[in-house]
């Protein structure tokens, strides 16, 4: 990044009080900076479009979607935008889908100020910012495929059925499609859900909706 040029910061949280926390920051590292705000996934775009933003500070999840759906289009808009992820999902299991997907870092709203601080400089000197938690976990993705993507660990025919809960079908539905068993598909199922460590159909939508 040219650092003799004023950087325009771009602050997309569905609550002001935070977008507000981070101006003060931005402030108090004393950045020559133009700053924008955004409180939801349109309004991030809008402004990605229309503004020369340098560093997009995001949360994950906004009253019309999850930011995840966006981050390929913004970096399309804006390829050389350096976006950090400021949110307060779990970031164990959740950072290297966004990094991923295009983020440049990931930051827990659990840290403190001075986290806070220096991540927004990392990112604003090197271009990324990269936790020592989520540096643990893409080491050992390098092992494990799965933590960047859990549907990973599915067998072919098992995302292939996980794929029409998602679209809304049934057990019935499902085994007269693929032409076998109705229990066939329910114990493919277990072992979908065990798998994936979810619960019920509206997880699994969110998982394929995701990462798919």
């Amino acid at each position: 990044m040219n650092l003799d040029k004023k950087t325009t910061f771009l602050l997309a949280d569905d609550h002001s009080l935070i977008r507000q926390g981070v101006v003060f920051v931005l402030e108090e590292i004393g950045l020559d900076s133009d700053i924008f705000h955004a409180s939801n996934l349109a309004q991030i775009l809008n402004q990605v479009t229309t503004n020369p933003i340098d560093i997009a500070i995001i949360d994950a999840h906004f009253p019309d979607g999850n930011s995840l759906s966006i981050l390929e289009q913004i970096k399309t808009i804006r390829p050389e935008i350096k976006i950090l992820i400021f949110s307060g999902i779990d970031e164990n299991t959740q950072s290297l889908k966004y990094i991923n997907a295009g983020a440049n870092g990931f930051l827990s709203k659990l840290n403190e100020e001075d986290e806070v601080r220096n991540a927004i400089l990392k990112i604003y000197h090197e271009g990324k910012y990269i936790s020592p938690v989520t540096q643990a976990l893409l080491m050992n993705s390098f092992r494990n495929r799965n933590l960047i993507n859990p549907l990973f660990s599915l067998t072919e025919r098992e995302l292939q059925i996980a794929e029409m809960y998602a679209e809304g079908l049934g057990n019935l539905e499902i085994a007269n499609k693929l032409d076998i068993k109705q229990n066939t598909v329910s114990t493919l199922k277990k072992r979908i859900f065990e798998k994936l460590e979810i619960d019920n159909i509206v997880e699994l939508i969110e998982l394929i909706k995701n990462h798919y």
